[in-house]
């Protein structure tokens, strides 16, 4: 049995626009289980990134639950969720909000060193490996405008990972990328994934989906499907994308 990390039930979140109510969660509940490679797909719309934002304490939900470590986030006061965001939690998304004057290992390590209970050394290290492993320590000393897109998404993720999230959320993160440093980033969280890093990730796109353990559909604001798949393999991929876009077919992708 999976162990859960975040628990939502009867998530709402609604907008108000021009004096009309936009209700884009209509009462999710979901699990979102250690070790798992969520995938969250659905239309333009409805409720993918929303929802993301909500469990992940970046937007606070109209109503309902969400439970972490027995604390529900809905009722958090903003200085508890920027504590809970920056320490167990790790952010990705499609813009990587990298500092332009900083250098690409300066982005990784300052935002870390608010963390108290490491030492800047410790810090260091680890950043330093993380580079390493992940095949950019060649350009750790560079701006992010002398950085392909595939470096930069890269360093972006050592950025959310090097405090050890319990979940690392990814919204869209190859979405502004070409396919080869879409490769490149999908094989990382793969990697990370396979290592036992939780992530969650919204995508429009098959091929970022394909590396999902568990993949949810959302429609008008509710979850209206869920596939469960095998860890990825390079090798069957033709085969799971040939069950994904069967699935989603029968969703009305």
């Amino acid at each position: 049995m999976k162990d859960t990390v975040i628990s939502a039930k009867k998530l709402c979140k609604s907008f108000a626009a021009n004096g009309v109510q936009n209700h884009v969660l209509t009462g999710i509940g979901l699990e979102v289980y250690k070790g798992d490679f969520t995938v969250v797909m659905g239309a333009s719309g409805s409720g993918k990134s929303t929802l993301l934002y909500a469990l992940s304490g970046m937007d606070r939900a109209t109503s309902g639950e969400v439970i972490y470590k027995g604390r529900d986030l809905v009722k958090l006061s903003e200085k508890e969720l920027t504590l809970l965001r920056r320490k167990d939690f790790g952010f990705v998304f499609q813009k990587m909000h990298l500092v332009s004057n900083m250098t690409m290992f300066e982005n990784v390590v300052v935002p870390a060193y608010l963390d108290k209970e490491v030492s800047a050394a410790e810090t260091d290290k680890k950043a330093l490996a993380l580079f390493e492993s992940m095949g950019i320590n060649g350009v750790k000393d560079h701006l992010p405008s002398q950085c392909s897109g595939g470096e930069q998404q890269r360093c972006a993720i050592i950025r959310a990972v090097i405090s050890e999230p319990a979940v690392l959320f990814a919204d869209e993160p190859t979405g502004a990328l070409n396919r080869r440093n879409t490769t490149e980033v999908l094989d990382l969280l793969t990697r990370l994934n396979a290592g036992g890093q939780s992530v969650f990730m919204v995508t429009h796109d098959i091929r970022a989906a394909l590396r999902g353990t568990r993949i949810i559909y959302i429609e008008d604001g509710n979850i209206s499907g869920e596939l469960n798949l095998p860890p990825y393999e390079a090798d069957k991929e033709k085969s799971r994308e040939t069950q994904v876009n069967s699935w989603l077919t029968s969703m009305h992708w």
